[in-house]
């Protein structure tokens, strides 16, 4: 069924963003397609995000490792507790680094890591697919964190080829990949 759109109902054709086209009809849980350059869009959009948060975690500024991961482990254990998902997004921000000034929030390196493999070590032990994208992090040193995310994650098992199921153990424990024949 093709989807028509709401969102331009009462703007004139020639009002139209420039990057609008009424072919683009592509819907993400009821929302359409966010265009650049579309601030118009933006309050409809933040409205309808408001509305689809069904847990809401605080924190304060200046949140440091051991509360953020707390939070984090326990939030994501009550959701996945209350809806196992078909497959999980997974939008792993780095603007909580430590000295982020837009983040806030005073993450360190190693949290960040640590954080990712929180995520995945709970999701992928319920055997949900898991998308990871990143976003956010405003400082240089933030593709060398989330390369060493994505090789940690990897040396884990948790992505890459293959990988195993993996039980959602404490992220303490070593979790060793398949041995390699």
């Amino acid at each position: 069924m093709l989807h028509t759109t709401q969102l331009y109902q009462h703007v004139p054709e020639t009002r139209w963003p420039i990057v609008y086209s009424p072919r683009y009809n592509i819907t993400f849980m009821g929302l359409e397609k966010l265009h650049p350059f579309d601030a118009g869009k933006w309050g409809k959009v933040i409205n309808f995000l408001k509305e689809a948060i069904r847990r809401k975690v605080e924190l304060e500024w200046g949140t440091e490792d051991d509360e953020y991961l707390d939070k984090v482990g326990r939030n994501i254990e009550k959701s996945l507790q209350e809806h196992l998902p078909d497959v999980v997004v997974y939008n792993a921000g780095t603007d909580i680094l430590e000295g982020d000034r837009l983040g806030g929030l005073s993450i360190s390196p190693a949290g960040i890591v640590k954080r990712d493999e929180l995520v995945f070590r709970m999701v992928r032990g319920r055997h949900v697919p898991i998308l990871m994208v990143t976003s956010g992090g405003y400082q240089k040193r933030t593709a060398r964190i989330i390369a060493d995310s994505i090789l940690n994650l990897f040396g884990l098992g948790l992505i890459g080829p293959e990988s195993p199921s993996i039980s959602a153990q404490n992220s303490d424990t070593p979790l060793l990949p398949p041995a390699v024949p």
